[in-house]
């Protein structure tokens, strides 16, 4: 069985939910394309229950392993293979990241939201591009040479 997701209309799905069920044999899950809201993903309930419990799993296990006493130092060493954008942070913000997933994944879990700690590798992988791109990190860390005053208050809203 293939891991990828199998793009599909909406109107695709709904018109022959058969077939389209049918495919769920051969890829893991289907996204359902719509025109005017978020995609759909579509998969068996078995399927999502399992990947679930592994990312609980994983979750917990990571919380766990930072609360030993080495724990934080093996994360830090073991984010660049986890992660491979990691290697153009510097060292210092390498440190922060895994200061701040310690932090977010035992908070996260103890909600039993695991989106926080999905945010933060986003914003993190962000910072990561601006820091491979030079043109990019100058223009975020240097002044531009303009400074267009202050800015002006947004105007009330009328109720």
């Amino acid at each position: 069985m293939s891991s990828q997701l199998e793009d599909l209309p909406f109107t695709e799905f709904i018109q022959r939910p058969t077939a389209a069920t049918g495919r769920l044999a051969s890829v893991r899950a289907l996204r359902l394309r719509r025109r005017d809201a978020e995609d759909l993903t579509v998969m068996p309930t078995d399927r999502a229950e399992r990947e679930s419990q592994v990312v609980d799993f994983t979750a917990r296990l990571l919380v766990s392993l930072l609360a030993q006493t080495d724990g934080p130092e093996l994360v830090r060493a073991a984010l660049p293979a986890a992660l491979p954008w990691v290697r153009f942070l510097p060292p210092e913000e390498v440190k922060t990241l895994a200061s701040e997933l310690a932090e977010t994944s035992v908070t996260a879990t103890s909600l039993g939201n695991t989106a926080p700690i999905a945010q933060l590798l986003i914003e993190w992988r962000h910072t990561a591009e601006v820091h491979a791109d030079p043109e990019l990190f100058h223009l975020l860390t240097h002044p531009s040479g303009e400074d267009y005053g202050p800015a002006t208050p947004p105007e009330a809203a009328h109720a």
